[in-house]
C-alpha cells in the first residue's frame, strides 16, 4: 500500500465486535481473565491497550518498520532510546537538536554514567574522529531544530554498521510522509507525535519505531517497566490525525516553499539569512532532494539582533507566539528564550543559534494571509 492508504487503513480495521469504523477508546486499566491462566492477550493497561496497539501498528507502517512503541511524550520516547544504553557508554549526538533532547542527555543521563559528544553529524570525518572504544550509539536529528542542518542518513547507517553502533534518527521535523530513515538503514526512528503526526495541537505523545527484533524486545521491556505510555484517548487522537497526515504535510510544504522564497527574494535588507532545505541557497539542498520527498513546514530566520526578533515576534497576528510546531495553525518561536533555553550560550553559538533567530512553523492556512502577516511584521524592523 502507498502512504495515504496506509495512513488511513493500517491499524484501523473495523472493530471486530461492533464493526465500528473508528478505533474505540478502550478506557480500562485492567482486563478480566476467562479462567485461571486464560486471558485474551490483555492483562494490564500500562503493559498493553487495544487503542494503543492500533496506533503502534499504524505508526510502524508509516515508517516502513516492523515494531512501533507509543510513549506519553517525545521526551519519554527519547528517554526510552537512551535507556538502551548503560553506564560508561558513549553517544555521538547532532550538536543542534531540540533543547529538550540536550536537557535529558546532559542533565539526567550524564548523571547516570553516559557520555555524550555534541558534534556536526553532517561531517563524516568528524564523526569518525569522535568515535571511542565505548561508543555505542549515533543519535541524529535531521533536519535539526532550529538550524535545519541535514545529516546524510545513508552515511550514518554505514558508519554505524561498520562500528557495530545503534543508529537513531529523530524524524519529527519531516514526519514519515517526507522521510523514512529506516529505509536508509537507520536502526531506530523516533518522533514527538505531538508535532506533525498529530498536527492539531491537542495531544502530547511520542513514538519509537524499529525493524530490529532485538531492539524491539528491549523497547517493549522499557516501555512496560517505566510506564511512560499515552492514555487511550491520546492514542485515539493521534490515530485520528494520521488519516490526514499526507494532506496536511503537502499543504505545510506548499506554503513553506512559497514563504521561504518570498522572504529570501524580497526581504534581503531585513534579514541576515533564511534557513529552509527547499531553498537552492541551502548548503545541503542537494541532500534534501536525495533523502527527503519534500522540505517540510519549518523555516528559521536570523533577523540580526534580539531587538529585531522581538519586533518581528510581537508584530505577527496570524502566527501564534507559542512553543511546539507542526500543527495546522502557524506558530512563531524564539528558540533562545523558549525551546532551547537549556542549551548554554557557548554551545548555541557553535552551531549559529543567535538571539536574533526566530523559527516559523508554517501551518495550513491560506498562504496569501500568512505572507501578508510576515510582510507586515518584517516591516516593523
Amino acid at each position: 500500500m502507498k502512504f495515504s492508504t496506509k495512513a488511513i487503513h493500517a491499524g484501523n480495521e473495523p472493530d471486530k465486535e461492533t464493526g465500528a469504523v473508528n478505533v474505540p477508546i478502550y478506557a480500562t486499566s485492567t482486563y478480566a481473565d476467562e479462567a485461571f491462566g486464560v486471558s485474551k492477550g490483555y492483562d494490564y493497561g500500562r503493559t498493553i491497550n487495544p487503542t494503543r496497539v492500533r496506533l503502534e501498528e499504524n505508526l510502524a507502517a508509516l515508517e516502513n518498520g516492523k515494531f512501533g512503541f507509543a510513549f506519553s511524550s517525545g521526551m519519554a520516547a527519547t528517554h526510552a532510546v537512551g535507556t538502551l544504553l548503560g553506564k560508561g557508554d558513549h553517544v555521538i549526538v547532532s550538536q543542534n537538536v531540540y533543547g529538550g533532547t540536550y536537557r535529558i542527555f546532559e542533565k539526567i543521563m550524564r548523571k547516570l554514567g553516559l557520555d555524550f559528544s555534541w558534534i556536526d553529524t553532517s561531517e563524516e570525518k568528524l564523526i569518525k574522529s569522535t568515535l571511542k572504544p565505548n561508543t555505542k550509539m549515533i543519535f541524529v536529528e535531521t533536519p535539526t531544530n532550529p538550524m535545519l542542518t541535514l545529516t546524510d542518513l545513508e552515511m550514518i547507517s554505514a558508519v554505524a554498521k561498520a562500528h557495530k553502533l545503534i543508529s537513531v534518527c529523530d524524524n519529527t521535523f519531516m514526519s514519515p510522509y517526507f522521510q523514512n530513515p529506516l529505509d536508509m538503514g537507520i536502526d531506530i526512528v523516533l518522533h514527538s507525535t505531538t508535532k506533525y503526526i498529530n498536527g492539531h495541537s491537542d495531544a502530547i505523545g511520542g513514538c519509537v519505531i524499529t525493524s530490529s527484533p532485538d531492539i524491539a524486545e528491549q523497547l517493549k521491556f522499557i516501555q512496560n517497566s517505566v510506564g511512560a505510555v499515552p492514555s487511550p484517548f491520546d492514542c485515539y487522537l493521534v490515530l485520528r490525525s494520521t488519516k490526514t497526515l499526507a494532506l496536511r504535510m503537502a499543504r505545510h510544504n506548499e506554503n513553506a516553499i512559497i514563504i521561504a522564497n518570498e522572504i529570501e527574494k524580497n526581504f534581503k535588507d531585513k534579514i541576515v539569512r533564511v534557513m529552509y532545505p527547499g531553498l537552492e541557497s541551502h548548503p545541503q539542498h542537494a541532500l534534501a532532494k536525495k533523502q527527503m520527498r519534500g522540505f517540510g513546514g519549518m523555516i528559521s530566520i536570523d533577523l540580526g539582533s534580539l531587538e529585531n526578533a522581538v519586533k518581528f515576534f510581537n508584530a505577527l497576528k496570524i502566527f501564534s507566539r507559542a512553543e511546539s510546531l507542526g500543527g495546522v495553525e502557524s506558530l512563531v518561536c524564539h528558540p533562545v528564550s523558549m525551546t532551547h533555553g537549556a542549551v548554554p550560550k557557548e554551545e548555541r553559538e557553535k552551531f549559529g543559534l543567535t538571539d536574533g533567530l526566530v523559527r516559523l512553523s508554517v501551518g495550513c492556512e491560506d498562504c496569501e494571509d500568512l505572507l501578508e502577516d510576515i510582510k507586515n511584521a518584517l516591516g516593523k524592523i
